[in-house]
């Protein structure tokens, strides 16, 4: 087992930030190394290396069953022309490749198949990033976008050390284990969205935030765009398991219908969370317009106590040379006191038709 050291060491590091939707190959947010890493096995051996020029990956094909090569980070046009010839790959799934914002689908060119996935990512906000893929009948070849981490080092561990039955396999087993790490990678996405959602309805409940709105559009936004890139990966893995491919075997149609009941059953959630969206958009509605009647009725019930006194006020402030009890001495307090039994009798009226509830009940912050 040849594994040097600079192979493992080209995967490691934090995931690059993606590209944004049409830009050209070799574009980037940040700056980005391509590289390409060669991994040839069989039952009984493997080797692993890092290489710099396309031409040296024609020393590992056919020495082994199989042979993965996996481009990593942006190509040019050159790097993919020399890849063409070397692999006799279809100038339009070149022109797939180069494009970078591909729907995921399946396409048969003769001796290979082509199939595009995308993977994601979510930090601060959901990425996306395009994986292509080819296989024929001793080598699997894949392109990733953006150069850093993936979401296949599970099955390169598998690989390296033997495990289940990927290394006494053909191709097309990899192709599967490979896409089915890709859809495997959307749960963990989902289940951050899912606790982003629980988070965002107890803070809907509990206290009114004014960045709320922006966080469910957010929040459907990311959604969004996972059912862009499941939904049409759900029916290219169901091309594969349906229709007759030469290079696809009974046996790994059999492992590709568990990816497509996966698929399904992100579809499902994702479905579940748009829902939830809208039920959050609509409990914030409702929760806004609870508050704003809330308001309204404390100054209506403030108002309202305070008509009587005022009216009385108004009255005695008319200063009528016949207005009863202006030359008593009680006359002030006997007004005070009027005012002060009619707030009390509308307070205990108002309580009494159970008006004032939980008004003055404390409320969280």
């Amino acid at each position: 087992m040849n594994a040097p050291e600079d192979a493992s060491a080209a995967r490691s590091g934090p995931a690059a930030r993606s590209l944004s939707p049409g830009s050209p190959p070799g574009s980037s947010l940040i700056a980005q190394q391509t590289v390409i890493q060669v991994l040839s096995y069989g039952p009984k051996e493997i080797r692993e290396q890092v290489i710099t020029d396309p031409a040296e990956a024609q020393a590992f094909l056919g020495k082994q069953p199989v042979t993965w090569v996996n481009v990593d980070g942006p190509v040019s046009a050159e790097l993919l022309s020399k890849f063409g010839e070397i692999f006799e790959l279809h100038p339009l799934a070149l022109e797939d490749v180069a494009s970078g914002h591909q729907r995921a689908k399946v396409e048969e060119y003769g001796k290979h198949h082509f199939m595009v996935t995308r993977m994601v990512a979510l930090g601060k906000e959901l990425e996306t990033e395009q994986l292509s893929l080819f296989f024929g009948d001793n080598f699997v070849l894949t392109f990733q976008e953006c150069a850093g981490g993936d979401c296949l080092d599970s099955v390169r561990e598998r690989i390296r050390r033997g495990m289940g039955k990927i290394r006494e396999e053909k191709p097309d087993h990899l192709a599967y284990c490979l896409v089915d790490a890709v859809i495997d990678g959307y749960f963990p996405v989902l289940e951050e969205l899912g606790e982003r959602l629980e988070t965002l309805e107890d803070d809907i409940l509990a206290r009114h935030d004014s960045r709320t709105p922006s966080r469910i559009h957010e929040l459907k936004r990311n959604i969004l765009t996972l059912r862009r890139s499941i939904w049409p990966l759900r029916e290219a893995v169901n091309s594969l398991c349906r229709d007759a491919m030469p290079l696809v075997s009974k046996e790994t149609r059999i492992y590709l219908r568990d990816c497509y009941d996966h698929a399904v059953r992100l579809i499902d959630l994702i479905e579940m969370y748009r829902e939830l969206c809208a039920d959050l958009r609509d409990l914030h509605l409702t929760a806004v317009s609870n508050r704003m009647n809330e308001v309204m009725k404390v100054l209506t019930i403030i108002t309202t106590l305070f008509i009587p006194p005022t009216f009385i006020a108004g009255l005695y402030g008319m200063n009528f040379r016949h207005m009863p009890e202006l030359d008593w001495s009680w006359g002030y307090p006997f007004a005070l006191g009027i005012m002060g039994l009619l707030v009390a009798g509308l307070v205990y009226f108002l309580n009494w038709k159970g008006w004032l509830g939980d008004l003055f009940q404390r409320r969280p912050k």
